[in-house]
């Protein structure tokens, strides 16, 4: 059977369930997954659904976005946002309210660049 172009998906999840120190049936039983469907992802024989790489993301503790980016289910545009609060969450140093907080704060920031262009590199000032 030949691999589907599925990005790096597979890769991914394989390298982020060894860091997890995880078999691929102890994810499989904690993602609710077949053991042979999981093996076949990270082969790049499937491509798993987005509900499918949502119960993996929780098993594995990561943000599904990032799962959503690797799998190209997300564009490019996307990326450095789902970087961003992906490092935000996974911040072991600050409590989940303040990450909330942070959270909210850089998405604030991102609705109001987005409705004024702007020069690369200029600064936009704050709101009064």
């Amino acid at each position: 059977m030949a691999a589907l172009n599925v990005g790096n998906i597979g890769e991914y999840l394989r390298e982020q369930r060894r860091t997890a120190q995880l078999s691929l049936r102890q994810l499989a039983d904690a993602a609710g997954v077949s053991n042979p469907y999981l093996s076949q992802i990270e082969r790049g024989l499937r491509k798993p659904s987005a509900e499918i790489l949502q119960q993996l993301a929780r098993a594995l503790r990561i943000s599904a976005e990032t799962l959503y980016v690797q799998a190209g289910m997300l564009d490019e545009r996307e990326r450095e946002e789902v970087q961003t609060r992906a490092a935000i969450l996974a911040d072991p140093s600050i409590s989940e309210p303040q990450k909330q907080a942070l959270l909210q704060i850089y998405e604030s920031f991102r609705k109001e660049n987005a409705s004024a262009p702007q020069e690369p590199g200029s600064v936009v000032p704050p709101s009064p």
